[in-house]
């Protein structure tokens, strides 16, 4: 049984978040429409707390990093704009997801920073995490950044013990995947552009409409590095934290306005 309340697959570029589009409303207005509903069906879920995997976030090299600070806080500037966005982190989740881990023999640690607890125990939120929590309830946070320095394989078993840690919280969580996906459909852009970019996305839209998540993992290191995506780590993670008997798929939308991709996908236990 789906221990989650709701997952999802998010995107973070910063012009979604409305404060900060700019001029420009209609460049990703596909992606905002699609985070809207994803705000409604992430409330209906009623959360006790949000797990959010993001790239961007504090790392360490060679262990999946958890946040276990009393508070994070975060600014994402765009377009001459800022959103400023501040969350508690629900610390007794993030220490058995820890614990779940170490048990399973997958490297992880847990993060904090200032003072063990009290007001100055306070991690930097990144776009990674404010991007989609701009849409969600205002709930008790974890953040987890995965290591690219772990293989998929073990993306896949994080991912498990992080069931584990749900399960064993008896807390209604919500599962959010932040991610971005090929970065290299603009000349433009801070990557350039290579023509593997399109079928790179065309691979990730069709795998997550027929719920082969895993498949990622089978993507060639050429492939990955000419595309340049930065969603594939965390969608592992949540493939292996709900596995695809227990994953009914909502596509919500793709576009790339700029020079990478975005992607909204629900993920809900089938109806019996």
């Amino acid at each position: 049984m789906n221990p989650f309340a709701f997952a999802c697959i998010m995107p973070h570029g910063g012009e979604i978040i409305p404060e900060l589009q700019g001029v420009y409303p209609e460049r990703m207005s596909v992606t905002r429409g699609s985070m809207e509903k994803l705000t409604t069906l992430m409330s209906e879920a009623n959360p006790d707390c949000i797990i959010i995997l993001t790239p961007h976030g504090t790392r360490i090299h060679g262990q999946f990093a958890i946040t276990d600070s009393e508070r994070m806080a975060g600014t994402v500037e765009e377009n001459q704009s800022t959103y400023t966005i501040e969350r508690r982190v629900d610390r007794e989740l993030a220490r058995l997801i820890n614990k779940c881990a170490q048990e399973k023999g997958v490297p992880s640690a847990t993060i904090n920073f200032g003072t063990a607890a009290g007001p100055i125990s306070c991690l930097p939120l990144d776009w990674g995490v404010i991007v989609p929590l701009r849409f969600m309830p205002d709930v008790p946070i974890v953040v987890i950044n995965p290591t690219r320095e772990l293989s998929f394989g073990q993306h896949l078993e994080f991912g498990k013990a992080l069931r584990k840690a749900v399960q064993q919280s008896q807390k209604r969580v919500g599962l959010i995947a932040s991610c971005d996906w090929a970065h290299a459909h603009d000349k433009a852009g801070p990557y350039g552009f290579d023509p593997a970019a399109k079928p790179f996305d065309e691979q990730v839209v069709e795998l997550i409409k027929t719920n082969q998540l895993e498949k990622m993992a089978e993507f060639e290191e050429g492939f990955i590095e000419a595309a340049k995506p930065d969603g594939i780590w965390q969608t592992l993670i949540l493939a292996g934290a709900i596995p695809a008997e227990e994953r009914h798929v909502e596509f919500l939308s793709y576009e790339a306005p700029t020079y990478f991709g975005l992607i909204c996908a629900a993920f809900y236990s089938p109806k019996k």
